[in-house]
């Protein structure tokens, strides 16, 4: 029965992209005024071989003055991971919870050290709660009427 055991393991976790753009530098580095930040988060997951998955945890990090973008940083981290013998509502909560949980720290200080890198203050990701967000995409998917906001 060791065949139908559950397995749950990190094969690797890799920077899979990541890139800065200043399309303002360096007039915008004169500037004096605080600039605004927008940061974006997204995962995804895709099958690579039977039993084996990619879960990519992306961020686009933004920062303006008014109109004009100070950086843009968009990074992909990514793990390979195997998970064999679990039913398929567990499948989806292991990769749309534990594996960005195991990705995302890799994540928040490749996006830290590219921003520093770049000549700026590092901008530091906050903790997300992966199991709130998961539960949210499966409530949109489920198709709440657009507009609506849960109870």
């Amino acid at each position: 029965m060791a065949d139908q055991d559950p397995v749950f393991q990190i094969q690797r976790v890799y920077l899979k992209e990541a890139s800065l753009e200043q399309p303002n530098s360096p007039a915008i580095l004169l500037q004096q005024e605080q600039p605004s930040v927008d940061i974006q988060l997204g995962v995804e997951a895709a099958p690579v071989a039977d039993g084996v998955y990619e879960v990519c945890v992306t961020a686009t990090v933004t920062t303006k003055i008014e109109d004009k973008t100070v950086f843009l940083v968009e990074a992909k981290q990514a793990g390979i991971f195997e998970i064999r013998n679990l039913p398929q509502e567990q499948l989806g909560q292991i990769m749309g919870i534990a594996c960005p949980q195991i990705v995302y720290p890799y994540l928040r200080g490749n996006v830290a050290d590219l921003i520093q890198r770049g000549g700026f203050p590092p901008v530091h990701l906050s903790e997300i709660n992966f199991q709130a967000m998961y539960e949210q995409q499966q409530m949109d998917a489920a198709g709440a009427p657009a507009g609506t906001l849960p109870q």
